[in-house]
């Protein structure tokens, strides 16, 4: 296959910004807490959700506009809920990500301040570089970090897997009720939240303006970024399974505490002479992904609020980022010293709206709004059904069980 690699970007983005706290919390704790036995809900997680996050990439190069255009098509309605649905989680979501962002910060550093005074010096410094919204200072400096991440992950399986000298099962658990709230969490962000398909649209139209980007270039480029959100995540059970599984150590609520721990992980693999390096690649993988959602969920806001709103053109980007930015540090003073909670809860949400987001995604792309020569095969259309019941009878089976 042909490709220009100066046209690979919105699939790392999207790496950039799935490979966070769905990685390094969630992933991990799996394997501390059921070794290899929940590697069916990463894989299923990752299968059925796949189409939906490609049709982002593919009604942008179809269409040259965004999902949010596509859902004021087929109906006002639809995207005035998704407006609701993001005004309501993008606080939670953008906080959890920059709590974990702030403990590993002050590791990288060692100053032992407050998370909460951390959190705010990490907002306000991300809000800083992206106060121009520009696209293409995010484009090249993902890249950099997705291949140190990557680097370093794979290191320290291999290593880990090799030094662990106990016989873990790959027997496959399905969690009873009391463990069902993790389960509904882990696959919520795995591989990330599905509303990140708009945020793929978005960059791809940005990218596609100035590059060109044909069907086989872009859906390469998502491709590649969605097979290393997806392996990395295997890796980053395999760490908690290699080093926590069966010890009796459990990850805290804590976000100081969650931190020491999940750079503990790294460096009982490769050895203490490469800490700063393991506290390095955690802080900028953290780092890229309050980065990508500060700077996503605006963008997303201002296009949604141009469509419905547009009487009110002062509800730009700067305004929604300004907005998120107040919001995410108005949240920290609440939720301070329960970073598992708060990020349960930015998951869990998640989780819940996954159906929505993935019904919106398969009617637009197989709709009349969508030029027929770009539409899904008929096995992407069956396994997007596939996936649209399994997201629905998950949804509905987690609210039965809370009630």
């Amino acid at each position: 296959m042909d490709i220009n690699l100066k046209k690979i970007g919105p699939g790392l983005l999207f790496a950039g910004a799935a490979i966070g706290v769905s990685h390094l919390v969630q992933s991990t704790r799996a394997g501390a807490d059921f070794g290899w036995g929940l590697l069916w809900a990463l894989f299923l997680s990752n299968l059925f959700k796949y189409p939906f996050f490609q049709f982002g990439s593919r009604y942008a190069l179809a269409t040259h506009r965004s999902l949010l255009d596509g859902y004021a098509d087929l109906g006002k309605g639809y995207l005035w809920l998704y407006f609701i649905l993001s005004l309501g989680t993008m606080f939670t979501i953008q906080t959890a990500v920059t709590i974990v962002t702030a403990s590993l910060a002050s590791i990288l550093f060692g100053i032992h301040t407050s998370l909460v005074i951390w959190s705010i010096v990490i907002t306000l410094f991300c809000l800083a570089l992206l106060w121009k919204g520009s696209y293409v200072f995010l484009d090249k400096i993902i890249k950099g970090i997705i291949v140190i991440l990557t680097l370093s992950t794979i290191a320290a399986v291999l290593i880990a897997g090799g030094q662990n000298t106990s016989t873990i099962p790959f027997t496959q658990i399905f969690p009873n009720s009391s463990s069902f709230l993790f389960l509904a969490a882990f696959m919520g962000w795995m591989p990330a939240p599905l509303d990140i398909s708009v945020w793929q649209s978005l960059w791809m139209f940005e990218k596609n303006k100035a590059k060109n980007i044909s069907l086989k270039e872009g859906l390469f480029d998502f491709n590649v970024g969605y097979f290393v959100t997806f392996f990395l995540g295997v890796c980053f059970m395999g760490l908690g399974t290699y080093v926590m599984f069966g010890t009796g150590t459990s990850f805290s609520n804590s976000g100081s505490v969650f931190a020491k721990q999940l750079i503990d992980l790294y460096t009982s693999a490769l050895g203490d002479s490469v800490y700063i390096f393991i506290v390095i690649a955690a802080f900028t993988t953290m780092f890229s992904t309050t980065l990508t959602t500060l700077d996503a969920s605006p963008r997303a806001m201002e296009k949604a609020s141009q469509l419905l709103l547009p009487k009110l053109p002062q509800l730009n980007f700067r305004f929604w980022i300004i907005i998120l930015s107040l919001g995410t540090i108005g949240v920290f003073s609440f939720l301070r010293n329960e970073m598992g909670t708060l990020v349960q809860i930015a998951t869990i949400l998640s989780f819940l709206t996954a159906p929505f987001y993935a019904f919106l995604n398969y009617r637009l792309v197989t709709s009349k709004h969508m030029p027929l020569s770009f539409q899904p095969s008929k096995g992407l259309k069956g396994l997007s059904i596939l996936g649209l019941i399994f997201l629905i009878v998950f949804a509905v089976s987690f609210v039965f069980m809370v009630i």
